[in-house]
């Protein structure tokens, strides 16, 4: 009998798998409320390592765990400095090039960080954002490899382990360095600039693909966490296809796999991650959201790309079950034949836990129906 992990792996090499997997993704947002929670799940809820484990157990998904290796970065000609404050911190970069500062604010509460200042400003502060990624040296901690195997150890023959690693150096300029606004008018007036930012980024990132895949993950994510309401297709074009497919290649140079991780509105962007060697897609907003279906978002994918699908995204409110019964059968009933998809169940703070579970139950009804 085939085993999740095999089951997984069945679909990544693009075959027929035996079932159509459901994972389950917890993060320090992504979880259940904690009522009628029981009180060892509870436990190992964030910031402990292991909670996408315990979900995905308690409900009954396939397992695709969170790992964190220890590894360390040291500096040689860059200083880094970040100042904690009451309401949040400041992080201050002295560089050959000059000073970089980020302020990052925290609302407290169940609010989440907001970056308030970013790095990079003006074209002015690109040379010393080069600096940054030029000086960086990322070391493995001498049992991170071990640590890796534990992991995999634990999870077992319920499914793979996943790290997580930096976007696309443009997506990080998006989302962390530099923001929408900036990133638009570097990308108007100061392009070549940009090109020699993205060529040292591009160079500090496959040092760190290569260390991470060299430690045993099953599969590294690049989390560029963007959508087409922050990068254009062109844009995407010029700057990340070639970075995508150098960065896919380092990671199977060591028997891993790379997803792309760029969730949101990305119908616009699916035909240029069709032309690069990505093994996975996480993930789309599919109608009413977003507006394409799920068999269109596969198709424009191809054979070669696994497409990883957010059920919350999809089901939309879960107060009415009957509704959502509905909703999930006729996602897998679009998502046959089986290859090449796999259902994300991302779990809600809004949502109770019992709600999860009624889910998952909706979900082991079709597994295997329409595979």
């Amino acid at each position: 009998m085939m085993t999740a992990r095999e089951n997984l792996l069945t679909l990544y090499r693009h075959a027929r798998p035996a079932w159509i997997p459901v994972v389950c993704h917890v993060d320090s947002f992504s979880q259940p409320k904690r009522d009628g929670m029981p009180p060892e799940l509870a436990q190992a809820m964030p910031p402990t390592e292991g909670s996408v484990l315990a979900m995905s157990r308690h409900l009954g998904l396939d397992v695709m765990d969170v790992v964190q290796a220890p590894c360390s970065i040291k500096r040689h000609k860059v200083r880094e400095e970040t100042v904690k404050q009451f309401d949040g911190w400041t992080t201050t970069f002295t560089t050959p090039h000059g000073e970089l500062r980020e302020v990052v604010k925290h609302p407290g509460g169940e609010g989440l960080p907001y970056c308030q200042e970013h790095f990079v400003k003006t074209a002015a502060d690109l040379p010393a954002m080069a600096d940054v990624f030029e000086d960086e040296e990322h070391v493995a901690e001498p049992s991170a490899k071990d640590y890796v195997q534990q992991r995999k150890d634990l999870v077992g023959d319920q499914g793979l382990i996943r790290g997580y690693m930096p976007g696309t150096p443009l997506g990080m300029m998006v989302r962390k360095y530099c923001g929408v606004e900036t990133i638009a008018y570097l990308w108007a007036d100061h392009r070549q600039e940009l090109h020699q930012l993205f060529k040292v980024m591009d160079e500090n990132h496959l040092r760190q693909f290569h260390l991470q895949a060299s430690l045993g993950y099953d599969i590294l994510y690049g989390l560029d966490d963007t959508s087409t309401t922050a990068i254009s297709p062109a844009m995407f074009e010029e700057f990340c296809l070639g970075y995508t497919d150098r960065v896919v290649d380092a990671v199977h140079e060591h028997g891993t796999l790379y997803a792309h991780h760029s969730c949101g509105l990305i119908h616009n962007l699916l035909d240029l991650y069709r032309q690069t060697r990505m093994d996975a897609v996480e993930a789309v907003y599919i109608k009413p959201i977003g507006d394409v279906t799920l068999a269109d978002a596969k198709a424009r994918l191809g054979p070669r790309i696994t497409l990883m699908a957010a059920l919350i995204d999809l089901m939309g409110n879960t107060d009415d079950h009957e509704a959502v019964a509905r909703g999930v059968a006729g996602m897998f009933r679009e998502a046959a034949p089986g290859d090449n998809i796999i259902f994300e169940l991302a779990c809600e703070p809004n949502k109770t836990l019992a709600e999860h579970e009624f889910i998952a139950r909706e979900c082991r009804k079709h597994q295997r129906s329409y595979a």
